[in-house]
């Protein structure tokens, strides 16, 4: 019997207007869907596609040990994490060698910033590995600020909220038009970093892209509340226009 094909299907920003053709009909072909989630939430990649998996689909939630209850910095989040993918990777396995082909929802690019890049190292050379590529969150977030994000020769950087605050900021300073990621509890240190850099007043905040809740505000108007996991800051770039 040959072996079924794990398919890592980018679902991009969250509106599922925006999935690939290829993304729908893999999505509402699947008879195995996994897709990585918090324990006791739903997850936000299922949620995009909710009512259009077939009634008969077989659903494996891949729940997180842990998200923010252990520093990144601590050999204990990398241990656990490590250890969640190589289980979960193991039951993919499983299926994919008894025929079965598995769709795992990826919410933005799974190739961007995204868990199935850790399953895909693993599955490599093991059975059939797919990837199906999608619209990333930047992409949706700087559309919903209505300005090209980059002119000319424009060098677009992208950084991450986790990254200290003395390289964010001599990052920035260098840059021409920037993204980041990953902002939650690192709101205000990015904030801080993009001040230093002399950028504060060209940032953006943009919360939850394309989706019902989309807000995008100049980041120095945003106020110091938390902000939604799914958010993204960025400067637009300045260069060469005709």
């Amino acid at each position: 019997m040959s072996a079924g094909t794990i398919h890592g299907v980018g679902l991009g920003p969250g509106d599922p207007e925006l999935m690939s053709i290829r993304a729908d009909r893999l999505v509402r072909s699947a008879r195995h869907v996994a897709y990585f989630r918090k324990a006791g939430r739903p997850g936000r990649a299922r949620r995009i596609v909710q009512g259009m998996l077939r009634p008969d689909a077989v659903e494996f939630a891949m729940e997180y040990p842990v998200t923010t209850e252990i520093a990144l910095e601590d050999p204990a989040y990398n241990a656990a994490l490590s250890g969640f993918y190589t289980n979960v990777t193991t039951r993919l396995i499983a299926l994919a060698e008894t025929g079965q082909d598995v769709v795992v929802l990826c919410e933005g690019d799974p190739f961007f910033y995204g868990s199935f890049m850790h399953l895909h190292a693993r599955l490599q050379g093991v059975v059939p590995v797919s990837v199906v590529p999608a619209i990333t969150g930047m992409s949706a977030a700087w559309t919903a600020t209505g300005v090209p994000i980059t002119w000319g020769d424009d060098v677009m950087t992208v950084l991450t909220g986790t990254m200290p605050e003395a390289e964010l900021t001599s990052r920035m300073a260098d840059a021409d038009a920037i993204v980041v990621m990953k902002l939650g509890r690192n709101l205000p240190k990015i904030r801080a970093a993009l001040d230093r850099a002399g950028k504060l007043d060209r940032a953006w905040l943009i919360e939850c892209a394309s989706m019902e809740a989309e807000r995008a505000v100049p980041l120095a108007e945003a106020g110091e509340c938390p902000v939604p996991y799914f958010s993204i800051v960025v400067v637009h770039g300045q260069g060469r226009r005709p």
